[in-house]
């Protein structure tokens, strides 16, 4: 098992940052991959990140490219997502997921793929 806690989240205006982290707990050990995803209201659950842990390769989805990098920090068990230039349309609540099975492919960016969830993080974008 893997317990998986966001935080982060908040409140920003347009054009300013936030950095989301994750706190894996249990047995991390056996992590493969990271990801981050996100929920607008009203909306699908869609990709944004995700980050290898055996050489940190990173993937990003194409809305998010060039503002958001995701980041780990293996002797905390933590993953990052830095969140920079955001909009409103970045509006939603963001979701870390846990890969511990090996890789079939690689970047991992459906849903299925991730076998733990965290509970998710609210954040909102003003115009």
């Amino acid at each position: 098992q893997v317990q998986l806690v966001e935080s982060g989240g908040g409140l920003v205006q347009a054009g300013g940052s936030l950095r989301l982290s994750c706190a894996a707990s249990g047995r991390t050990f056996s992590t493969y991959a990271m990801g981050w995803f996100r929920q607008a209201p009203g909306k699908e659950r869609k990709f944004v990140a995700a980050i290898s842990w055996s050489d940190s390769s990173t993937y990003y989805a194409d809305s998010v490219k060039g503002r958001f990098t995701i980041s780990r920090d293996n002797a905390k068990n933590t993953v990052y997502l830095q969140m920079n230039s955001l909009k409103p349309e970045d509006t939603a609540v963001y979701y870390c997921a846990a890969i511990l099975h090996p890789l079939t492919s690689w970047p991992a960016y459906e849903e299925y793929e991730y076998d733990y969830w965290g509970q998710g993080t609210q954040v909102t974008v003003s115009s």
